[in-house]
């Protein structure tokens, strides 16, 4: 799919001028939009080359920000296309200032700091008190209104603890934005707000140094580095930091969550109130550690558990996972058949649970680029639509429902290793007719029922299938 050109009217929309062209989207403007907000219309690039994780985060932006009340501190959520068929989300324009503009300039004064850093963890709290984490912070996401509130947007590698946490449960390398990660973010975890508030120390370290406090890793193995690696003090770098600034960033830069501000509210009182604030050591570090304080912390680094991650702000009753393990191609009508019977008796049983509808697939790399699945986006659609289609007769409300397209060339693994990490307390799996067995198919229906932390049913079509 190669960008739609300004004039192309998407089910009643019609684009503008194309302002945004990402790695994950296509961004434009709505023209003759009834109503009171000025709109844009964001396009997933789903052509080739393109990556299936623009699908994923399409369904997770369409989630949150559908998620999130009203209010100043993100875009209004208007409209949106479904991913089987025409994929697009409408929503507020904000036409405000990016922080990107300030920091270009970096350094820049300290009080401007302040200004710009309080609206920005304003807006932080704003939506993590939604128990929302944004996840992918960079000065490029942050835009300021006329009348001064911070707003935050693109939220498709976010996590909304109310819902599912599609990217933790179907990518297994760290995403976001590199620059600015968290050390838990490294290590897969997704559910902490102050990994948010690591991000935003980050941002006002390169507004006051003009420089990354950890560069700019291109491997995951400089990417670790910040387990051990304390950036250099803001003060050794621009000599007129103020220590009270120093003391902020460097406290919202600890490795252990714990260490860092509890909530972004505190860190927005004391950019505003400074010249007030109570120093440590921080404040007044003038160097990086000793490189035997150094040795100490890579050691321990090695072993490094993140914090537990705080409970979400408002009670949520974690429903048990069960996963269906699904063969999309070819289909076995008959299995499916099976396995969908298999699941409407657990549904019957448990009117809470959630059922995770997951197939497994080569990895992208193993494409031709011919055929029907020419792409990684294409093929991840299309299965996407068979998991739905075999959802369907299960009647569940969408919010009890996830599906999930996993790049392995080890199925069985894969499986359990997303059995694992989402504490399934079922997987549901077809094994292959007796008569018409599968040795591929059987092996990993084995190894499942040999290695799943939790209890497997195994279903097959009837013998007179």
């Amino acid at each position: 799919m190669s960008a739609p050109e300004p004039g192309t009217e998407i089910d009643g929309f019609r684009l503008g001028e194309r302002i945004h062209t990402g790695t994950m989207a296509w961004i434009y403007r709505l023209v003759d939009s009834k109503g009171l907000l000025p709109l844009i219309m964001k396009i997933p690039r789903v052509g080739p080359g393109e990556r299936a994780v623009n699908v994923i985060g399409f369904e997770v932006e369409r989630t949150v920000l559908g998620g999130l009340a009203q209010g100043p501190h993100y875009p209004t959520l208007v409209a949106f296309g479904d991913v089987e068929t025409t994929p697009y989300l409408v929503m507020e324009y904000i036409d405000g200032v990016s922080l990107n503009d300030s920091a270009r300039r970096a350094p820049i004064a300290a009080q401007e700091i302040a200004q710009l850093g309080s609206a920005f963890a304003l807006a932080l709290h704003d939506i993590h008190r939604q128990d929302v984490i944004h996840l992918d912070l960079k000065s490029a996401n942050v835009l300021y209104r006329a009348g001064g509130e911070a707003a935050l947007i693109d939220f498709g590698l976010s996590n909304h603890r109310h819902f599912p946490d599609l990217l933790a449960e179907d990518v297994r390398f760290p995403v976001g934005n590199w620059e600015y990660m968290s050390p838990e973010q490294v290590l897969g975890v997704r559910c902490d707000p102050r990994s948010d508030i690591f991000a935003l120390g980050a941002i006002l370290y390169v507004l006051a140094t003009g420089q990354h406090p950890f560069g700019k890793p291109r491997t995951v193995a400089r990417l670790r580095r910040r387990l051990y690696r304390d950036p250099v003090p803001p003060c050794a770098i621009v000599a007129d930091t103020p220590e009270w600034l120093q003391e902020i960033i460097l406290h919202c830069l600890e490795v252990d969550s714990r260490d860092r501000y509890a909530t972004a509210a505190e860190v927005a009182v004391d950019l505003a109130n400074g010249a007030r604030l109570r120093l440590t050591d921080r404040g007044s570090r003038r160097r990086r550690a000793n490189w035997g304080t150094l040795a100490r912390r890579w050691l321990q680094a090695r072993s490094f558990e993140p914090a537990p991650c705080p409970p979400p702000s408002t009670r949520t009753n974690l429903a048990p996972v069960v996963v269906v393990g699904i063969e999309t191609s070819p289909i076995n009508q008959p299995l499916f058949e099976a396995l969908c019977a298999a699941a409407k008796a657990v549904v019957a049983c448990d009117e809470h649970c959630r059922i995770a509808c997951v197939t497994v697939v080569p990895p992208a790399a193993s494409l031709s680029g011919e055929g029907d699945e020419p792409t990684a986006t294409v093929r991840h659609i299309k299965r996407l639509v068979e998991l739905r289609k075999w959802a369907k007769p299960l009647g569940l409300p969408e919010e009890r429902l996830t599906y999930h397209v996993l790049e392995s060339d080890n199925p069985a693994e894969t499986l359990i290793d997303y059995a694992t990490m989402n504490d399934a307390e079922l997987v549901i799996i077809g094994a292959p007719h007796p008569r018409k067995g599968l040795r591929l198919f059987g092996r990993v229906c084995a190894q499942v029922v040999a290695e799943a932390p939790c209890s497997v049913t195994v279903v097959r079509p009837q013998l007179g299938v």
